[in-house]
């Protein structure tokens, strides 16, 4: 199956003749894939009711004509905004909208130099995210296969985790046997922060040895074809107390709750909201200090996102995660995240590694 390039395009132009726009500028590398198929880390499309261009430098000329579908490509002599700017000025176009979530202030006033009075530019941010949103068949297709791969792949280094293992070591190893097994790329710098360390959110992996009776946070992700997954598993070397037994299981229940919620229709942040009482009931929801999810595909931070307050509606073919934490400092931390589809029906889990079996004698 073959990315939808030409039903995506039809899609935004649809969006820019509601806006009055004539023209869309796409800038940010992931959006320019996502409507033209182009994979190189440079390039810049305009599109329009009757025109799709790809700007590209002269490395990249014969990968767009190999990988780009629905555009013409052209290369660009001189900076690329000015290769924009030029075709501008000699087009038909009055109204020009620009993706400004991702354009530089300085390459803004490069564009409007370029184009001088010929058309205005106007803000569009965000057009192009909203539509990424929700995930067509081959997207689902190609983040299934990355969560696949994710939980597999986790399941091979958990035989590693053991007393003496260095975080650094296991997190190499994680990265290895994802591309080993086919991944083009990691998501992410994968994690993995053991004991008072696992307390820390975003902790990178260091030389700490792991030891018996703490905590070990891993947090990995595999890309296929351009799109990531993201999960997390906490595992615990050697026998619990209750305070630990207590921590792991809130976390793991409010995960469960939360991803009960992601549901058609409900907003992203009743969705946060869900998780943090299911914290508050055991007291510590004040220790979970980030939101509870972010859309995934083409990035593995993106729209929607689901935190306090936010209003967004969740659709079926959104994909999300559900990540509750909770952080002890001095003590250590709990995370437990999976990557989830939004159906018709409700919430498909893709991330299938176990979480019940998360004690390491």
């Amino acid at each position: 199956m073959e990315a939808p390039i030409s039903t995506r395009q039809a899609r935004l132009r649809s969006l820019l003749k509601a806006r009055k726009l004539d023209h869309l500028l796409i800038t940010h590398i992931p959006n320019v894939y996502y409507l033209t198929g182009f994979r190189g880390s440079a390039g810049m499309a305009l599109l329009g009711e009757g025109d799709a261009v790809l700007f590209v430098d002269p490395r990249y000329t014969l990968q767009a004509k190999d990988q780009a579908r629905g555009v013409e490509v052209t290369e660009a002599k001189q900076r690329l905004i000015e290769a924009v700017g030029g075709w501008l000025k000699t087009s038909k176009a009055k109204e020009v909208g620009c993706d400004d979530s991702s354009l530089s202030y300085a390459t803004w006033r490069a564009l409007q130099q370029a184009v001088g009075r010929r058309c205005r530019l106007r803000s569009a941010g965000g057009l192009v995210e909203g539509m990424r949103m929700v995930k067509d068949p081959f997207e689902l297709g190609l983040i299934r296969r990355a969560a696949l791969l994710t939980s597999e792949v986790f399941e091979d280094v958990r035989r590693l985790v053991k007393p003496g293992a260095s975080e650094m070591d296991l997190a190499t190893e994680i990265e290895y046997r994802l591309k080993r097994k086919g991944a083009e790329g990691v998501a992410f710098e994968s994690i993995v922060a053991s004991g008072p360390r696992s307390a820390l959110p975003h902790a990178r992996a260091s030389s700490k040895l792991l030891k018996k009776n703490e905590f070990v946070i891993f947090d990995l992700g595999a890309i296929i074809s351009g799109y990531a997954a993201d999960m997390t598993r906490t595992l615990y070397l050697g026998t619990p107390d209750t305070r630990a037994r207590r921590i792991y299981q809130a976390v793991f229940d409010a995960e469960k709750t939360g991803i009960k919620a992601v549901r058609p229709g409900t907003r992203a942040g009743a969705v946060d909201a869900t998780v943090r009482r299911s914290l508050a009931r055991r007291r510590l929801d004040e220790y979970f200090t980030h939101s509870t999810g972010h859309g995934v595909g083409l990035e593995v931070h993106e729209k929607p996102r689901l935190g306090r307050g936010d209003k967004q509606r969740l659709d079926p073919g959104f994909v999300v995660t559900v990540e509750p934490g909770v952080y002890l400092e001095g003590f250590g931390g709990v995370r437990v995240e999976d990557t989830v589809a939004i159906g018709k029906d409700g919430p498909e889990v893709l991330t299938s590694s176990p979480k019940e079996d998360w004690i390491i004698p």
